[in-house]
């Protein structure tokens, strides 16, 4: 996904920094809620994005609860379908998970859902480390266009968008600011 701002490309924001911060917010009761609790849940990342929104979600889930939530991070690089259209060296990062995930619930984090094929080679790369109970997705944006049977379990917002549209999120400690953009060429 790219994220420069190009002068022939009309954008709109369809998310600020406090309709993120909100969306979090609710993501965050709706995973307590649906899990009875954190006891047994992990939040895991997926590399870059995912990783940041899942530690803001951590962040508001101990807030709430008044105890931290497992937290890990997933590089999907290796696990990718499109791996040798992206690159012929591509560069791999660490992944960081808890020290066990099996029989956990794990929350798969994202920023934004579309074709489905990140969140398929996410659950194939977390089962190379163990067998979690549940696998659940959080996303930021549902913009539609599956080409997959996935579906996420809690959904900042629903973007229907084109194919020609590109949804680009910003996040401040990654990008400049918090903000979500329909581009349209």
């Amino acid at each position: 996904m790219k994220h420069e701002r190009r002068s022939d490309v009309k954008q709109s924001v369809i998310l600020d920094e406090s309709a993120i911060r909100r969306a979090l917010t609710r993501i965050a009761h709706e995973i307590i809620e649906r899990n009875k609790g954190i006891d047994d849940v992990v939040l895991v990342g997926i590399k870059t994005r995912g990783e940041t929104l899942a530690d803001r979600l951590a962040r508001r889930i101990e807030e709430i609860e008044g105890k931290p939530v497992a937290l890990g991070n997933l590089d999907i690089t290796l696990y990718r379908d499109d791996l040798s259209k992206k690159s012929l060296d591509p560069e791999v990062k660490a992944t960081e998970l808890p020290h066990d995930i099996n029989g956990k619930t794990v929350v798969l984090v994202d920023d934004v859902l579309y074709t489905g094929r990140t969140v398929r080679a996410a659950m194939d790369a977390l089962v190379d480390h163990g067998r979690p109970d549940y696998i659940q997705l959080a996303v930021l944006i549902d913009r539609g266009h599956r080409e997959l049977p996935i579906r996420p379990d809690f959904i900042g917002k629903n973007v229907p968008t084109s194919k020609s549209e590109q949804v680009v999120v910003r996040l401040s400690e990654v990008d400049t600011a918090d903000e979500v953009t329909i581009n349209q060429q």
